[in-house]
């Protein structure tokens, strides 16, 4: 009787194990099945969030050379502006940028969300990209801009075709850096209802309550996304090496 009574007892145990397990597994599952079955409607998502990272970025290399020009400028009142910016920039978070230029400026003037963002990751990219090209530029031996001087060259020609190829060489690894950063910031659009990834997530997410679920999907997005940047850099200095 002892042996039939825990026999039956084990065999509850076992039975309440399976039981519980079993919803368990059925829940992995089915979250597996969402993940893969939503994967490919993100496509026009990313594909947002590639356009405003790139146009960002091109934004942010037109301001970041001009400022990281202005820095090493010996003019005073070149070189204070260009200051006075970057400490700006880089002393406040991109979100409280982003807040300002959409919510603020469009008070005076109506800008859409999305160039209201590619203007604030423009301007936030622009004062790392500044300094980026600044410490390109001063590490590059003062004797090159001397002997380009007695050459009979000017000191603008002289950047611009002794100084600068060599500094944008330099500062190629560090620039592949930014762009990455300035991929996965653009992630803060979403708080101006820009449909990206993040945004594109929360909505299927708490539409069908697969939160979790989605955000794995974002997160395998820009996984691809930033290795692509970085194959990308990767050619660009090896381009550059052999050149």
């Amino acid at each position: 009787m002892e042996f039939l009574s825990t026999n039956i007892l084990l065999s509850s145990s076992f039975i309440d194990w399976i039981v519980n397990i079993n919803p368990s597994l059925f829940s992995m599952g089915e979250s597996l099945k969402a993940i893969i079955t939503r994967f490919p409607t993100f496509w026009k998502a990313g594909l947002i969030t590639l356009q405003l990272t790139s146009a960002g970025i091109l934004f942010g290399l037109l301001i970041g050379l001009l400022f990281g020009l202005m820095r090493v400028s010996e003019i005073k009142f070149m070189r204070y502006p260009a200051k006075a910016y970057i400490f700006l920039i880089r002393g406040t978070p991109l979100l409280l940028q982003l807040f300002i230029i959409y919510y603020g400026i469009t008070s005076i003037i109506t800008i859409r969300s999305f160039p209201s963002a590619v203007i604030a990751l423009g301007i936030h990219n622009g004062a790392y990209i500044a300094e980026i090209f600044r410490g390109a530029i001063q590490s590059i031996d003062k004797g090159q801009m001397e002997a380009a001087r007695s050459l009979g060259m000017s000191k603008t020609k002289a950047m611009e075709r002794i100084i600068m190829p060599q500094a944008f060489k330099r500062a190629i690894p560090s620039l592949g850096n930014q762009f990455i950063i300035a991929l996965k910031d653009s992630s803060l659009a979403s708080t101006i209802t820009i449909s990206e990834l993040l945004l594109r997530a929360r909505q299927i997410g708490n539409t069908h309550f697969i939160l979790m679920e989605m955000l794995i999907v974002v997160a395998i997005w820009y996984l691809i996304l930033t290795s692509l940047f970085t194959y990308l850099i990767h050619r660009l200095e090896v381009h550059f090496k052999t050149s």
